[in-house]
């Protein structure tokens, strides 16, 4: 059994400190007050409870919500209650390994403990306010996180997998143009037990009846949970991404702890290969994550040079793309792969000409790693529009005659508002991003040129 990874406090600064201030939301602060949760599991009886706060999984003189728990976690709140190391471990299983909420169920634990549990502890996920599934088995769920706000997750099943892709914020300060999240605004970030609340209800909804996930087959989920001995603990979950609402690393005190949950032996149990985070470019926090907990990183690229991605996603006017890659460089010598992974959105007239791929090349040659390219997703009044298939092929032939590793991701749960990019949920706006507009240059030239400013790449 793996021991836990090395924690150190971590107190980064607010997340308005890492966003560019020309671009910086008005009114909005990092975390917000403290909500409560729409719905309640009470362990074995049912009943409602008071509900965390935003920023720590203990409310004040009440009961510790276990979901928002890692090892250190359980560790600390078991001490507390004068109980051995091994009775965290025990039970940090039956809640984050097997799903359990029922406290009678939880067999290996002292009647005693059990008993006490009910008044100290609870099990709180939030309450699912929609769910949705695809003809191609794609399924999202939006989840009711309080005062207002609702956040979506999406589970894929693939041929040999099971990803299930979370939200971090409800909402997003990054506004980057072509993402319906951030266009929505930004209320709060989410607290530990509702990033791992999205998880811990995904699995036992897929575990339910009828709801078998079309991938893989029993070998699979046996190979999966080898360390499991009862079928009860299969999980139909394989790969987590936080790639949903909100850019994780600007959430980094609840992103670490869920991260550590779902690595650790006694919790999900996942590889660090099965854990992507993927970020916009908040350079420190890519620095910080690769010392903590250095699981899959992909990258939000999305474009060639820094002025059109100053336009696309503005972060980038503080930390600009030759910050971003160096700090890329840094990360692989952690990583659980040896490459990064960029993701570049496709938009008709605007970054996917020959050109820019080109440019594109050039631009990563020093960085292992490997494009995902995404055909652009329309969301209402977006004003962008999705470039060709043939558009597609040719700029990722460009970056496949220069090495590059690159793919196409294929668009799955469109027809639910569930694919890359249309990720919107329900979010009470304290920054007034929504009321932003941003203005495109869209070059004349469409396979090159000479350069034009606005982002126009130089001819190849």
């Amino acid at each position: 059994m793996q021991a836990p990874l090395a924690q150190r406090e971590t107190r980064p600064e607010p997340a308005s400190a890492f966003l560019d201030p020309s671009a910086s939301p008005q009114g909005g602060q990092e975390g917000g007050t403290p909500v409560q949760p729409a719905v309640t599991v009470a362990p074995g009886e049912g009943t409602t409870a008071p509900a965390a706060p935003t920023s720590a999984a203990r409310a004040p003189a009440g009961p510790v919500n276990l979901l928002g728990l890692d090892r250190q976690g359980f560790l600390d709140f078991c001490g507390g209650m004068g109980e051995k190391p091994f009775r965290a471990h025990q039970l940090m299983r039956w809640v984050h390994q097997r799903g359990v909420a029922d406290w009678s169920a939880m067999t290996d634990l002292a009647r005693s403990f059990r008993e006490r549990l009910q008044d100290k502890a609870l099990i709180q996920a939030p309450s699912v306010l929609k769910d949705h599934t695809a003809p191609d088995a794609t399924r999202k769920w939006l989840f009711d996180v309080g005062a207002g706000n609702a956040v979506e997750a999406v589970f894929i099943p693939e041929a040999r997998r099971g990803t299930l892709c979370v939200s971090s914020q409800a909402g997003c300060a990054v506004n980057c143009s072509f993402c319906s999240t951030g266009k929505q605004g930004f209320s709060r970030n989410l607290n530990t037990a509702e990033i791992l609340g999205q998880i811990w209800l995904a699995n036992q909804l897929l575990r339910q009846p009828g709801a078998q996930p079309r991938w893989g087959g029993a070998d699979d989920m046996a190979q999966l949970d080898e360390d499991v001995d009862d079928a009860g603990a299969l999980r139909p979950i394989s790969n987590i991404v936080f790639m949903g609402m909100g850019e994780p690393l600007l959430n980094y005190n609840a992103l670490l702890p869920a991260l550590r949950a779902l690595l650790d032996d006694h919790g999900y149990g996942l590889s660090r290969r099965r854990v992507t985070v993927s970020t916009s470019g908040v350079v420190p926090l890519i620095d910080r994550l690769s010392e903590d907990c250095p699981v899959a990183l992909a990258v939000s690229l999305h474009a060639s040079n820094d002025t059109l991605r100053d336009q696309l996603v503005p972060l980038n006017r503080k930390y600009p793309l030759k910050e971003l890659l160096a700090a890329c460089q840094r990360y692989l010598k952690v990583a659980p792969r040896d490459f990064i992974t960029f993701e570049y959105v496709m938009l008709k007239d605007i970054n996917d000409s020959v050109a820019h791929a080109r440019e594109l090349a050039a631009l990563v040659a020093d960085v292992p790693c490997k494009f995902n390219l995404i055909p652009f997703n329309p969301f209402p009044n977006s004003g962008l529009s999705r470039s060709s298939d043939r558009t597609i092929r040719q700029f990722g032939d460009v970056l496949l005659r220069a090495g590059i590793v690159t793919t196409v991701r294929r668009t799955r749960g469109d027809e639910i508002d569930a694919a890359c990019g249309q990720l919107a949920g329900e979010v009470v706006d304290r920054t007034r991003l929504r009321e932003r507009t941003v203005q495109f240059h869209r070059p004349a030239a469409r396979q090159g040129g000479r350069p034009g400013g606005n982002g126009q790449p130089a001819r190849a």
